[in-house]
């Protein structure tokens, strides 16, 4: 196989185009590319987000070159859409929203027809659902139950595969009546005590069944930040809280707080309606929040408490800690999230993060993709997998 040298005179031309698309034209980008065609429907769909030399302004009053008008970006929506790929228009859609103040167009139904919903969206329109219009929220919820559809194909199957074997290992019993032997595991355990002169197998260790196995094994309560810098963390819990509520081994409870708690568990059964009860925005009392969560608790040693949160207490630090600390004492296992979504940490207290850790709780962020593998080590009482970065 040979391998070809490229042609520095085909590559240039392509390198200036490129070039030109990334400095948006201004005379000093100092490529003298001039754009045609789809090239220049892309440069004009990028510079009318991201052109230079708009005077610095706010809402709607911010100039670009977007305009103001739903039809506007109703057409701008649609071409990013033809010309980018759904990754790209996700983050533009993002950028449009945060530099040029476009979340008030977003309570025009039109609008929410031509977006591309993600997780990022859905928290814009949780933060903007008191104050949408009637006429708006049944678009809305529809945007927002995509989201959620998608989201629960992506976890669901391998969060119920993972958590149902840690309740299975969990419920295991090693000293077992005779009709409770589980002998396909017991024979596996004992292997290395086969006896070959009579072909058998002398255990050592019995592993049973667990004797109730239909019953309730374990408690979770997720206590979910609903500030609005958690708004990812709060879709990916709801989605979570329905998937475990759907365990018939496993008791959920959902908890919402910012300077008010507020119990969701009667509405697990319909993520959609978890998030359009949240209230993203707002203060934070973490005490306060721990502090129902302690007091719903009736079985400490089968409970796993899940803060999500980035840890800025409004109320009061000592409490919050010394409520973790009497939780983890009375054997509850105490889990703490800066965030549970695919971005990595954000901007968190550090040193209550760092207290968090002093009474045995790591505080990290979590991933979508590894929040099962998190949940099964707190059900089976071993070590988190906590990520190196942390």
């Amino acid at each position: 196989m040979t391998v070809e040298a490229s042609d520095p005179a085909q590559e240039w031309p392509e390198r200036l185009r490129r070039w030109r698309l990334v400095l948006g034209g201004d005379a000093a980008d100092g490529t003298g590319q001039e754009l045609s065609g789809r090239d220049a429907a892309m440069d004009g769909a990028l510079s009318a987000l991201y052109g230079k030399g708009e005077r610095p302004a706010t809402g709607r009053d911010r100039s670009a070159g977007l305009g103001a008008s739903a039809p506007s970006v109703a057409r701008w929506l649609g071409d990013i859409r033809t010309y980018f790929p759904t990754s790209v228009v996700q983050v533009m859609q993002r950028d449009a929203i945060d530099r040029l103040g476009l979340s008030a167009l977003l309570l025009e139904p039109e609008m929410l027809e031509a977006v591309e919903a993600d997780v990022h969206l859905v928290g814009t329109l949780l933060s903007l659902s008191q104050a949408m219009p009637e006429t708006v929220k049944e678009t809305a919820r529809a945007v927002v139950r995509k989201v959620v559809e998608d989201l629960e194909k992506r976890l669901t199957t391998r969060t119920r595969a993972t958590l149902t074997g840690a309740l299975d290992r969990s419920a295991r019993v090693h000293r077992p009546r005779h009709h409770d032997i589980d002998w396909n595991r017991t024979i596996a355990a004992n292997l290395k005590h086969y006896l070959p002169e009579h072909g058998t197998v002398v255990p050592e260790r019995l592993v049973g069944h667990g004797r109730a196995a239909r019953a309730v094994k374990k408690e979770v309560v997720l206590c979910v930040d609903q500030s609005g810098s958690m708004a990812a963390s709060v879709v990916h819990a709801s989605v979570f809280g329905a998937v475990l509520a759907s365990l018939r081994s496993l008791d959920t409870r959902l908890v919402v707080f910012d300077t008010a708690v507020v119990d969701l568990t009667d509405r697990l059964a319909d993520p959609v309606d978890v998030l359009f009860g949240t209230r993203l925005g707002g203060g934070t009392d973490i005490n306060r929040a721990l502090a129902y969560c302690q007091s719903r608790i009736t079985r400490p040693a089968e409970t796993v408490v899940v803060l999500i949160s980035d840890l800025y207490e409004g109320g009061i630090r000592d409490e919050m800690l010394k409520r973790v600390a009497a939780m983890k004492a009375s054997g509850v296992q105490f889990v703490a999230l800066l965030a549970l979504s695919d971005e990595g940490a954000p901007a968190y207290d550090r040193e209550h993060a760092a207290a968090l850790a002093a009474l045995g709780a790591p505080a990290f962020a979590c991933t979508p993709d590894l929040f099962p593998e998190v949940m099964a080590a707190a059900i089976e009482k071993r070590p988190l997998p906590v990520p190196d970065t942390v």
